[in-house]
């Protein structure tokens, strides 16, 4: 059996009612329904282990599972490129808006009382605190070799035997 190309200048493309798939959640109700299954879910599914706070259980223990916006996706069944999408969508931005900040007040309230680790939440978070060292007018740092460091060193030593004996000799 042979197949023929499409006939030149064929647009045959425009006669579609629609382009691409349907979207996962049509209406925000739809999508906050999801996101609520997946709090319920966090809260019934602690994680199981034995080893916890630097210490080793004999039978396994449970811990909070902390809440993330990559296992909202995974749960959803979405993509984090697909939950962009949402976000940026104006019908659905104030649903996303609010699932976010479940997740971050979960994880950051969890991180406070110490169920979750308060180190690797507060980067997570983006609480870190953050200090930018620069050299003269912005620039790079110098960053000295040992010889000049000690170059450096001698020089100032030498200034304040200076300054010592000049104030011994007018004292």
């Amino acid at each position: 059996m042979t197949t023929m190309p499409a006939p030149k200048g064929n647009q045959f493309w425009k006669a579609r009612s629609k382009h691409g798939r349907n979207p996962i959640f049509a209406k925000p109700a739809d999508l906050w329904k999801a996101a609520e299954q997946y709090f319920d879910w966090v809260e019934a599914n602690p994680i199981k282990t034995t080893f916890y706070r630097g210490k080793v259980f004999e039978n396994p223990v449970e811990i909070p599972r902390p809440m993330t916006e990559s296992g909202l996706c995974i749960f959803l069944g979405i993509s984090r490129e697909t939950w962009n999408q949402y976000k940026n969508n104006d019908d659905f931005s104030d649903i996303t808006t609010r699932a976010c900040d479940i997740i971050f007040v979960h994880k950051f309230e969890g991180a406070a009382v110490e169920l979750f680790n308060p180190s690797i939440i507060a980067r997570d978070l983006g609480l870190t605190d953050k200090k930018e060292v620069t050299g003269p007018d912005g620039g790079p740092l110098a960053i000295l070799s040992d010889v000049e460091r000690g170059a450096k060193l001698a020089g100032l030593m030498a200034l304040a035997e200076a300054r010592k004996q000049k104030a011994e000799d007018n004292g």
